[in-house]
């Protein structure tokens, strides 16, 4: 049977998950609702050590995850609390959670293989640049055909039609006609949804051969049925249980 690489408990409700393939760090984005709080997190995918939890910025609500790069976690604020429009970045150690810099007057374009790309939000027409990740300067003007868009190693399930899971040893039956479904390392891994004693769940397995070696519930008591539950990145499986404890298994 597989072990948990990792687990661990969030005070809260996990918004977003950002994985940094360079320092192989997962950085989480979560928030309470009821004290309109949001904490950053960094966890090694590697070790199992987490790095910090609990992180806040000054703003202490209209905050989140931009982009994580060579062991830089970068957020931005929002400009509303109505609207999803970016403003300002702020840069942390993605390991000891210090504040490297920030800059209220550039804004976030897109995450390449060479760092952030930002501009100057009072520059109109819009000028993009390349910024160093460690200090926020601006390195040189954008180059497109060299500063291509990174890359990640992420795979995520496909949804199959739900009758395709009779092939499996798994007794619980599919509630919709759908399911989460990838294969990686030889095994067959599965996601679901199931009505237990009238409840709806979404349950996770995974399949070795004719064997079931590995089952969660991922949510219980929910009212309709959830996106995709898991992702693979570099032979790790990556979920949320209850929407608030992570879980990392080694495949």
């Amino acid at each position: 049977m597989l072990q948990s690489h990792i687990s661990y408990q969030f005070k809260s409700a996990v918004w977003r998950l950002e994985i940094d393939a360079h320092s192989q760090t997962l950085f989480t984005e979560i928030r309470d609702q009821d004290d309109k709080r949001v904490f950053f997190s960094s966890v090694n995918l590697e070790s199992g050590k987490v790095n910090f939890d609990g992180l806040q910025t000054e703003e202490r609500w209209l905050t989140g995850i931009e982009a994580a790069y060579k062991g830089v976690l970068l957020l931005h604020n929002y400009q509303s609390e109505s609207g999803p429009a970016h403003k300002g970045l702020i840069a942390f150690d993605g390991e000891s959670g210090s504040l490297l810099w920030n800059n209220y007057t550039n804004a976030f374009d897109h995450l390449s293989v060479n760092g952030p790309v930002i501009y100057d939000t009072r520059i109109q027409p819009r000028m993009l640049y390349l910024a160093d990740i460690k200090t926020g300067t601006p390195v040189r003007p954008y180059e497109p055909l060299i500063d291509v868009e990174e890359v990640t190693n992420i795979i995520l399930p496909d949804v199959i039609p739900a009758k395709f899971l009779e092939t499996l040893p798994i007794e619980s039956v599919p509630f919709g006609n759908t399911a989460h479904y990838l294969e990686h390392n030889n095994l067959r891994i599965v996601s679901l949804h199931a009505l237990a004693e009238g409840t709806l769940q979404q349950r996770l397995y995974i399949v070795d051969n004719a064997n079931i070696i590995y089952e969660d519930i991922l949510n219980t008591d929910i009212q309709k049925l959830q996106p995709e539950a898991f992702l693979i990145y570099r032979d790790q499986l990556i979920y949320l249980k209850n929407k608030s404890e992570l879980k990392v298994l080694n495949l």
